[in-house]
């Protein structure tokens, strides 16, 4: 499983870092709570460890901007004297919290138990049906594609192509590829159809369609959707 460390003391997270991966967790750090929310658009995480005090953005803040879109359990670090930063990360989403300096076996029990928890609780989910690369993700199962947390609405086929390209990353598929694929018969002059509706993907996913970062084109041989 993958934690999320958020602290802006390097230290703390590298001794967190140890003692976790002792255990045979992941970890993935960060140092500020704008990081944070970045990396969890980049990854699949499980549990969060988040600091309350560090620059740019708070663990406070973080937190409840990371509850707009996550359900992951949240820990917070707290030093004696944030007992009232301690309570309102309470009641802007976190679920339990360590006082700082820390036991480490108090914070693995700690870690244990939320884990338990959100898994017994149904909230943890195979990701096997997700692909994701960068903020652009597609949740298969419940047919959802969403990049930067939000949901973007595609038509069936433009669902098919881009599901077709991104469970298969990296990978360059033919117009011919693409339309036997989506389409289940020969391709017959289908160039300007699949290009139509990679433009009209492109249009929908990209920040920029005319700079793409996900769906590219290899000019002569097709188009992939790129690891980010």
């Amino acid at each position: 499983m993958n934690i999320l460390v958020c602290d802006d003391e390097k230290e703390i997270v590298e001794a967190i870092e140890i003692y976790l991966t002792n255990e045979g967790y992941n970890i993935i750090k960060a140092y500020n709570g704008r990081q944070a929310i970045e990396l969890m658009k980049e990854n699949e995480i499980h549990l969060i460890i988040m600091d309350i005090m560090m620059p740019e953005m708070d663990g406070i803040k973080a937190t409840s901007k990371i509850r707009e879109s996550y359900n992951v359990p949240v820990l917070m670090l707290s030093a004696k004297s944030e007992d009232t930063d301690k309570i309102i990360g309470l009641n802007m989403g976190a679920d339990d919290y360590v006082t700082k300096p820390f036991n480490p076996l108090e914070l693995i029990a700690r870690v244990k138990s939320q884990l338990r928890r959100y898994t017994s609780l149904g909230n943890f989910v195979s990701k096997q049906n997700v692909f994701k690369t960068g903020g652009l993700v597609i949740d298969d199962e419940k047919k959802e594609v969403t990049v930067d947390c939000e949901p973007v609405k595609l038509t069936p086929v433009e669902y098919k192509i881009l599901l077709l390209l991104i469970s298969n990353m990296g990978k360059v598929f033919s117009i011919d590829n693409i339309y036997g694929s989506v389409w289940n018969e020969l391709s017959c002059g289908s160039d300007n159809t699949i290009a139509v509706h990679i433009r009209r993907i492109r249009e929908k996913i990209e920040i920029d369609p005319k700079k793409p970062r996900y769906l590219k084109v290899v000019w002569g041989v097709g188009y992939k959707v790129e690891k980010n």
